[in-house]
């Protein structure tokens, strides 16, 4: 952690909706005239998209049929731990963006399933910000989860988060349902022994829950709505968090437990905003004074 150069980690799996919390802290940026340095998950990833299939393939053929994505093989946990604790020390480090498609390839320039080159951070942001799969992992190798000063879950009950991934990645990605039936049954052993794991170590927890029968995931027409949900926030330390405001100005909401909330779906990012706001603004604060 560090006092001076804040970091900022938002860790949820494939389809579980972090890049849609990432964009409500990009208008809490926005608004309050933050300047962050910012790290896409997927660009620690340690192969491009051919490089994976071919290191799958031989996993595969010397009898590992779970090598994916989550797994810390498959990743640069060491190199992005690294550049964790460089943010933290000194407000320095690198990344580069994973290329998903066409549009993205037409942006930057190069084919779609590669990196761009290797980039350092501007000089003098206010904080580091990361959204991905491992922004909370602890392995025997890396720690990741000490060095972030808030740590944001973002975990739909799993069905949810299959129906979610299945709709995306047949939409924008081209995929049948079976092989993504394929991605979810490779990736289960890491997602119970990497992915879990980190939501015992975040601050504050975001889990949708569909009010609606999603009881095959892989049947599912149409992804629960937002009125069709209710949200589970769990605070991991609830000292300080002023529930009956959030209450108040949350309608419908109502506490579940003396460290959680859980509000309509609708009221997600109106929630985010009361919540998330605070939470940063200190982190500046404490930056500002300690500089």
């Amino acid at each position: 952690m560090s006092v001076r150069h804040p970091i900022i980690s938002v860790t949820g799996s494939s389809g579980a909706g972090t890049t849609t919390v990432k964009h409500t802290f990009e208008q809490i940026f926005r608004r309050e005239g933050i300047n962050a340095a910012w790290i896409e998950g997927d660009a620690f990833h340690r192969h491009d998209r051919a490089e994976m299939r071919r290191a799958m393939a031989e996993a595969e053929a010397a009898g590992n049929r779970h090598f994916s994505h989550f797994g810390e093989a498959a990743n640069l946990l060491e190199e992005l731990e690294a550049v964790f604790a460089a943010y933290a020390a000194e407000g320095r480090g690198r990344t580069r963006h994973y290329i998903h498609d066409a549009a993205e390839a037409t942006q930057h320039g190069a084919p779609a399933g590669t990196f761009t080159t290797w980039a350092d951070f501007p000089r003098g942001t206010d904080l580091l910000f990361y959204e991905g799969l491992h922004g909370a992992v602890r392995t025997g190798r890396v720690d990741i989860a000490r060095h972030a000063d808030l740590k944001v879950g973002v975990v739909p009950v799993i069905n949810l988060e299959w129906i979610q991934k299945i709709h995306r990645d047949k939409s924008v990605r081209g995929y049948s349902t079976e092989a993504v039936m394929d991605t979810i049954l490779r990736r289960m052993p890491d997602y119970v022994r990497i992915i879990c794991p980190q939501f015992a170590e975040t601050d504050v927890n975001f889990q949708r829950v569909p009010m609606v029968d999603t009881s095959d995931p892989f049947i599912a027409r149409w992804i629960p709505t937002p009125d069709e949900s209710m949200v589970v926030i769990r605070f991991r330390n609830p000292r300080g968090i002023d529930f009956a405001y959030l209450t108040s100005m949350l309608r419908d909401s109502f506490m579940s437990r003396a460290n959680s909330i859980v509000i309509p779906g609708s009221k997600l990012d109106l929630a985010m905003q009361l919540i998330m706001t605070p939470m940063v603004l200190q982190l500046i604060d404490r930056s500002q004074r300690a500089r």
